[in-house]
């Protein structure tokens, strides 16, 4: 695929819009999109790489309040004939078609591999990659089980919201010491990378869920980013046609 001329690719990760208070989410949303308008003058396609909202779960004739003005940005985008695309993560896996329907977006739940202008990228959010997090990979797929998913549909929206809030904001509290750089060895982001580069050739790997922006040469050209979050740090990557810059929107 060859990117046209002018236009750029671009990636964000972890906005967890609905956190921690309404006042300061409402703020980061207003501040995603300024960032969003910014770029929508080249951009081709907008990877936003999982947990977009710290909690998400559609009901057939509900969904989760707020984030009107994210939202209708988006719409304007898809309208606009940009590409958007919506890699579900750990805390908003529960995505379906509405969001398709409504925005015009993609909706991805598996890593992405596509090359371009000769540059091949791998994308996914991240979570239950590579060794260890035995427990969250059974939790996952408890989460992402057709009828587990039909199960919890049954309950009431005030009190299943209520409850996945609930859990979204746990899951939180335990990994909040997991926004700093652990190390070649105990990144498990990276020993994944790792291991793909052994059976294929891939330039960029870019992934979210780590909550700590982190750029690292895994081979001569290949190269590991994580995008880090948008509660604190707002960082984003793009891709111009040749190179990957991470880069800052502004404290």
């Amino acid at each position: 695929m060859k990117l046209e001329e002018g236009k750029k690719i671009y990636f964000a990760s972890d906005f967890h819009l609905g956190v921690p208070t309404y006042e300061k989410s409402r703020k980061r949303e207003e501040k995603i999109v300024a960032w969003l308008s910014q770029i929508q003058e080249d951009a081709d396609t907008i990877y936003l790489v999982g947990d977009i909202f710290d909690m998400w779960f559609e009901y057939k004739h509900a969904i989760p309040k707020y984030f009107t003005r994210f939202f209708g940005k988006i719409a304007e985008l898809t309208d606009s004939g940009i590409r958007v695309v919506f890699f579900t993560g750990n805390h908003d896996m529960w995505m379906f078609d509405y969001l398709t329907q409504e925005l015009g977006v993609e909706i991805l739940t598996e890593e992405l591999e596509f090359e371009l202008n000769g540059k091949s990228f791998l994308v996914a959010h991240g979570d239950g990659l590579g060794p260890g997090d035995t427990g969250y990979k059974i939790i996952k797929s408890i989460f992402r089980n057709r009828f587990c998913q039909w199960m919890f549909a049954r309950l009431h929206p005030n009190f299943g919201l209520g409850i996945a809030n609930y859990f979204s904001k746990t899951s939180r509290k335990r990994s909040v010491n997991d926004d700093k750089f652990l190390g070649e060895e105990k990144e498990w982001l990276i020993t994944y990378s790792k291991e793909v580069l052994k059976n294929k050739p891939i330039n960029y790997f870019v992934y979210g869920h780590r909550h700590h922006p982190v750029v690292f040469p895994l081979a001569e050209q290949s190269t590991y980013y994580n995008l880090g979050e948008w509660i604190s740090q707002y960082n984003y990557l793009v891709f111009d046609g040749e190179n990957c810059e991470l880069i800052n929107f502004g404290g």
